[in-house]
């Protein structure tokens, strides 16, 4: 069920079925934080800032955003603003890997699909475990591989396109999250949101192919036409995802 009867109205594109997913998913998110009206979240590769503004509208928390694209966090910074949240939502350029707030200032922090596309995770993780406060939690999703190696030419087809590290083990996830200082208290198995993706992008792709050939030429059109193929099969096939609850002990 998409959305229940009466709460809005139904779905008129594939990007309003999107934004719904993500809307659950933030909900999902929040509640495996246990998030109190008190606590400051720090949104670690926060893009457009949905999940920071929504986390105000859930909560009644405050919540910080940082990015590296300067164009996506004034995008940010409006829909807070149109939202009625700006009073406790706030948006800065930053890079995960060198945090520019002092120790031990958040109450729990989120980095979601973002430390894929770090060229030193490890440091992503201890920027995060030093700025959050002992007790707190750290909810990161990684990409991981499953159902055997693909092809080069499928994963190629994969790092090429979203500009992103090769996807990780859950093994040394958990290694960075130990060297970093940081506990598990659980990890959850998110595959089958990502195949669903992977089908859903092809349609994207398809639905939308002469904008992008009038934006970007005949040249990305016939790329497009051949990686699209292999990018869905490496989402429905290979690629995985793996969530992480993590605590920063509590000190002694």
């Amino acid at each position: 069920m998409w959305t229940l009867p009466g709460e809005r109205e139904p779905a008129a594109t594939l990007l309003d079925l999107s934004n719904r997913s993500q809307e659950r998913a933030d909900d999902y998110h929040f509640e495996t934080l246990g998030l109190k009206a008190t606590d400051h979240l720090l949104d670690i590769g926060t893009r457009s800032g949905g999940t920071a503004i929504r986390l105000a509208q859930h909560s009644g928390g405050r919540s910080t955003g940082v990015d590296v694209s300067r164009s996506q966090l004034a995008k940010a910074a409006e829909s807070a603003e149109a939202a009625g949240v700006s009073d406790r939502v706030t948006f800065q350029y930053g890079n995960a890997m060198e945090l520019e707030f002092p120790d031990e200032t958040f109450d729990a922090a989120v980095a979601l699909e973002v430390f894929p596309h770090l060229y030193d995770r490890q440091k992503g993780y201890n920027e995060a475990f030093r700025v959050l406060k002992p007790g707190s939690y750290f909810l990161v999703s990684e990409f991981i591989l499953r159902n055997g190696k693909p092809s080069d030419e499928e994963l190629d087809a994969f790092l090429q396109t979203w500009q992103i590290m090769p996807p990780t083990t859950a093994a040394k996830t958990l290694e960075r999250a130990a060297a970093a200082g940081f506990d598990l208290v659980k990890v959850e198995d998110m595959s089958q949101n990502v195949a669903f993706s992977g089908e859903g992008m092809a349609f994207l792709y398809n639905d939308r192919r002469d904008e992008i050939v009038k934006t970007y030429g005949p040249e990305a059109g016939e790329h497009m036409d051949h990686i699209m193929p292999l990018i869905r099969s490496f989402f429905s096939n290979h690629l995985g995802s793996n969530l992480f609850l993590l605590r920063k002990p509590r000190k002694v």
